[in-house]
């Protein structure tokens, strides 16, 4: 069953197409990739299916209610949740406060005293809980990436996306990160994650979408994908020079796995 449809979403920006007639639907329960070089269209495509942005053509559909010109909040309360690139805590507050005011004005309008017990589940999920009463201010980067994480995952969605929460994360804090994505998906809510890095997003994927300047050219699972000529002209133009690369990167990424995996092996003993 599709829980999402976009269906020929076209968004400019003056004389620039940022999106052009781009169609897809998403599955119940289906974690989907979305990848491309800088500048693809990968945010702006977020922005319209969160209602940051209209679009000038096509439509939104989310569990079969044309969504399409939604205010944010709007879009929120039908259950569509997602975090930023940019990490923007509120500093002030504890990373328990920063969670509830996800359940306070999400999906669900959650009380107080509600939105304490929610994010206190939350933080468990996400591997907070021991930085619950600490300043949001005071959390390191890959803890920030968490508590936008968490804050998405209180206001209640069926729908999440996920805008390179993966960024900035060395090889291990990239496993325990899709490793939380992976019981999130376990929790029945639906994932689009928007990410760079390629082996990561290509493992935890079900299916696969790229976008280059705008337009969709190619959708299949990580396999096919990674296999299209179309997809690895796009990153490096060079297809002989960019498969080389992904083998390389793969490789690297696949002995640092396996470093961290001995280490706590060891550490078991």
């Amino acid at each position: 069953m599709s829980i999402l449809e976009v269906d020929g979403i076209t968004k400019m920006f003056g004389g620039l197409t940022a999106l052009n007639r781009v169609t897809f639907k998403l599955e119940e329960g289906e974690i989907l990739g979305i990848i491309g070089p800088n500048g693809a269209g990968k945010t702006t495509l977020f922005n319209v299916i969160c209602g940051v942005y209209p679009p000038e053509e096509g439509k939104v559909v989310f569990n079969g209610e044309n969504i399409t010109g939604l205010s944010p909040f709007k879009i929120t309360r039908k259950g569509i949740a997602r975090t930023h690139q940019v990490v923007k805590p509120l500093n002030e507050l504890t990373v328990l406060e920063n969670v509830m005011v996800g359940a306070c004005f999400g999906r669900d309008y959650r009380p107080l005293a509600e939105a304490r017990e929610i994010a206190f589940e939350i933080l468990e999920l996400t591997g907070l809980i021991d930085r619950a009463e600490l300043p949001a201010g005071k959390l390191n980067v890959p803890e920030k990436k968490r508590l936008e994480l968490s804050r998405a995952l209180a206001s209640n969605p069926t729908l999440l996306l996920l805008d390179e929460v993966l960024a900035g994360l060395n090889p291990a804090e990239v496993n325990e990160m899709l490793e939380i994505i992976e019981n999130v998906r376990k929790k029945g809510i639906t994932i689009m994650m928007i990410e760079h890095l390629m082996h990561a997003i290509m493992k935890i994927s079900d299916r696969i979408i790229v976008l280059d300047y705008g337009e969709k050219i190619a959708e299949g699972s990580p396999e096919e994908v990674s296999k299209d000529p179309r997809v690895i002209e796009a990153y490096l133009g060079d297809p002989e020079l960019s498969l080389k690369l992904l083998k390389k990167r793969k490789a690297e990424f696949d002995a640092a796995e396996g470093a961290e995996k001995a280490e706590r092996a060891k550490e078991g003993t």
